[in-house]
């Protein structure tokens, strides 16, 4: 189970999300400041940093500083201030993602596990994301060391960030049914999927770049009241 480590001088907060990462199958340790911070990551490896902005002491941006200095490990920033200057000061300092509180804390999983995907740890029991190259489908081929995707025609396309997310999520999971809150995790580089119709939207755009015309069986089947199924057999390249 992926380690994560909640570093907040607020005791309520970290235990209860330590408890509830528990229940969604994460391993959690907490820390009330910067020192004890620095004593947790001496002793034990995370795969996982939840800072708080704003901490007695050494703050979280000094403390993300720190950790930067010897780990790529992804940090995700809890803070009470919600201004764009606070929160482009904790991404350049090295944060992987901002969440203002207060928080829903499934907002926060979806985060959480989407920053893990990304980082190889997703948990899935299909071949490690680092082993796979490429994903070929009907003609189409995606190369994920160039985050590029090619038609049968051998053309480049285009695809956002969004979209790029949500194939991969596809592509990880063929013929099986993707509900949206699947894909909320899969697309939350996106603002605006935090809410379940901007899946839809971002669905139909795929559709759009990837799907042959109307006469042809679509690749992206909607599941009415379950979510979406991508049809095409799928090779792992």
């Amino acid at each position: 189970m992926p380690a994560i480590l909640i570093v907040d001088d607020d005791r309520d907060i970290r235990t209860l999300l330590a408890a509830f990462l528990a229940a969604n199958g994460y391993t959690a340790q907490t820390a009330q400041d910067g020192a004890e911070m620095q004593e947790k990551l001496s002793r034990t490896s995370f795969d996982l940093a939840i800072l708080d902005r704003m901490l007695p002491g050494t703050d979280g941006l000094a403390l993300c500083r720190q950790i930067r200095q010897s780990s790529t490990m992804p940090i995700i920033m809890l803070t009470a201030r919600g201004e764009d200057e606070d929160r482009i000061a904790g991404l350049e300092t090295g944060a992987d993602d901002y969440v203002t509180k207060p928080f829903n804390p499934h907002e926060l999983l979806a985060r959480i596990r989407a920053i893990l995907r990304r980082a190889g740890h997703s948990g899935a029991q299909t071949a490690p994301e680092s082993l796979i190259r490429a994903y070929h489908f009907e003609g189409w081929n995606l190369s994920l060391e160039r985050r590029e995707l090619v038609n049968p025609e051998g053309v480049m396309v285009d695809l956002s960030t969004g979209e790029y997310d949500l194939l991969v999520a596809f592509l990880e999971s063929p013929n099986r049914i993707l509900s949206r809150d699947h894909l909320l995790e899969a697309a939350r580089s996106q603002p605006e999927a935090i809410f379940d119709r901007a899946i839809d939207v971002q669905v139909s755009r795929l559709r759009k770049k990837i799907e042959p015309g109307e006469a042809s069986p679509p690749l992206i089947r909607t599941v009415r009241g379950a979510g979406y199924l991508f049809v095409p057999k799928v090779t792992r390249l």
